[in-house]
């Protein structure tokens, strides 16, 4: 019997899903409008960047940014009848070389990126270093006592084991690693806000 290939963003879609349910400090987060990717990393080494949350909309969740004179927007991204606000993007195989703990970290670390209005916009912190606090180093220290406590309360084997295994361990077992990939949609210059 041939082997199937592994779908890693369907996964993905299934994991993340199970821990909003399950995390109370996620439990703003509506799946359906969050669209899992995958990224391929330019170089295979383990440091680097591991995935990336894009938001579909800018401050507050305007659609309309101001830059200068200009004004921007971008471009809506929509699933059947059902508007994407953010894209999560992970990026194989450095993803997957991660450490299991590592690879929750990341997943807790970018969900918990989805602001509290879940408006398109990004949870934004006091200060001058909005987007991860004060302290990157304290922000994953959290994200890990997030993981842990997804993990204590046992959710089925099924929907998190493939993270036990690294891409090519994926690769031998299932003969090809597949999924979404979704390009960041671009931002659209408004031709009103164009100097004369």
């Amino acid at each position: 019997m041939p082997r199937q290939p592994f779908d890693f963003t369907s996964a993905m879609e299934r994991l993340c899903g199970d821990i909003v349910a399950h995390t109370p400090e996620l439990g703003h987060v509506r799946m359906p409008q969050v669209a899992i990717s995958f990224a391929q990393a330019r170089r295979r080494v383990l440091h680097g960047l591991q995935a990336k949350l894009t938001p579909l909309r800018f401050e507050a969740g305007s659609l309309i940014m101001r830059r200068g004179r200009s004004e921007w927007t971008i471009r809506r991204l929509f699933r059947g009848d059902v508007e994407i606000l953010y894209i999560l993007t992970f990026y194989l195989p450095r993803f997957l070389d991660q450490s299991l703990e590592e690879k929750f970290v990341t997943v807790f670390h970018e969900l918990f990126h989805i602001g509290p209005r879940f408006d398109g916009d990004i949870r934004r912190h006091e200060g001058r270093y909005h987007v991860h606090s004060a302290s990157q180093k304290a922000y994953d220290r959290e994200m890990a006592r997030l993981a842990q406590a997804y993990l204590r309360r046992r959710p089925r084997r099924e929907l998190w084991s493939f993270l036990e295994l690294s891409f090519d361990e994926l690769l031998a077992r299932h003969g090809s690693v597949i999924g979404r990939r979704i390009p960041v949609p671009k931002l659209i210059r408004l031709p009103a806000s164009r100097s004369a």
